[in-house]
């Protein structure tokens, strides 16, 4: 066994050899500089050493209080540090996670709940932007970009592809194509544009039918607020079947008629160059795995208004 001083007294000393003060010692461990003397005097009786020459304003180092204070100062050092990094890893993981806002409203916040159960020591943090973001920065660790790449710089992984279609409330008795003329056309804008982009002009063109601007056509500034137009029964829409497939399966919505045409591909990506805790790749794998799943009927907001 070590046959050490109490660890107290150490304290004691390695503070007031530091300010050359009991008076500041006792301060910086919230005791009285009595109690710093006592611990002192207890330290030099137990080594048999006279480790302070008492002054009448100050103490100054004997030549033992001199050998011995690095040492303890270097000793008291790497335990804050060592402990530090062990309370900054056992600290909260976060994780920030940006997607586009239809992605996250319809398709990742309704699963954050099974990631919880899985991961409840690391946090989400959900950022949900039609623009990308910056990766390897604070404002997110990993993105879901859709489209086509290549992502210079990333590493990117697809994560599904998507495919649109028709879709409308139930309650509206769509049947066929002809009684696309029975209802308004819910469309909205996309943030890039591409000759490839499923609108609905080129579902028209991919269906064999002519072309022409519906009277009551309803154009919404992004993809969610189409969704949730087409569950209040406002008319049919050309919707990622991936972002409605929890809606459908629920009956909230029904696609009553093809074709459905391929969109474009959602995409994990992470910056190429930044290293990435376990937390990280974590919620990277969670993701994938996800995407795999089969659809269930998850709880998703209704329509609004």
């Amino acid at each position: 066994m070590r046959r050490l001083p109490p660890l107290s007294a150490l304290r004691a000393f390695e503070a007031a050899a530091r300010h050359g003060s009991f008076k500041q010692a006792a301060n910086e461990l919230a005791v009285t500089p009595t109690a710093i003397s006592h611990q002192i005097r207890a330290l030099e009786e137990l080594t048999g050493l006279t480790l302070f020459e008492r002054q009448v304003r100050k103490v100054v180092l004997t030549d033992a209080g001199v050998e011995l204070y690095p040492v303890l100062r270097d000793g008291f050092n790497a335990f804050e540090t060592v402990l530090q990094r062990l309370e900054t890893a056992q600290a909260r993981r976060r994780v920030v996670i940006s997607a586009t806002n239809a992605f996250m409203a319809r398709w990742l916040a309704p699963r954050v709940a099974h990631f919880r159960q899985m991961y409840p020591d690391i946090d989400l943090e959900l950022h949900a932007s039609d623009q990308a973001v910056e990766l390897g920065s604070d404002r997110a660790d990993i993105a879901i970009r859709y489209g086509r790449g290549p992502y210079s710089g990333m590493v990117a992984q697809p994560l599904f592809a998507d495919r649109f279609a028709p879709v409308s409330g139930p309650q509206l008795g769509l049947l066929t194509l002809a009684d696309l003329d029975q209802v308004p056309l819910i469309d909205f804008k996309w943030s890039h544009a591409h000759p490839l982009n499923p609108t609905w002009k080129n579902w028209f063109a991919q269906a064999g039918l002519p072309w022409k601007s519906h009277h009551g056509q309803l154009l919404f500034s992004g993809e969610d607020h189409a969704i949730q137009a087409a569950l209040a029964g406002q008319g049919i829409a050309l919707l990622s079947l991936e972002l409605v497939a929890a809606d459908i399966a629920a009956g909230r919505l029904a696609q009553p008629f093809g074709p459905s045409m391929a969109g474009h591909a959602y995409h994990l990506v992470r910056s190429a160059g930044q290293r990435h805790g376990p937390h990280v790749d974590a919620a990277w794998e969670w993701l994938r795995s996800q995407a795999d799943a089969p659809t269930s009927p998850v709880a998703l907001p209704g329509p609004t208004g």
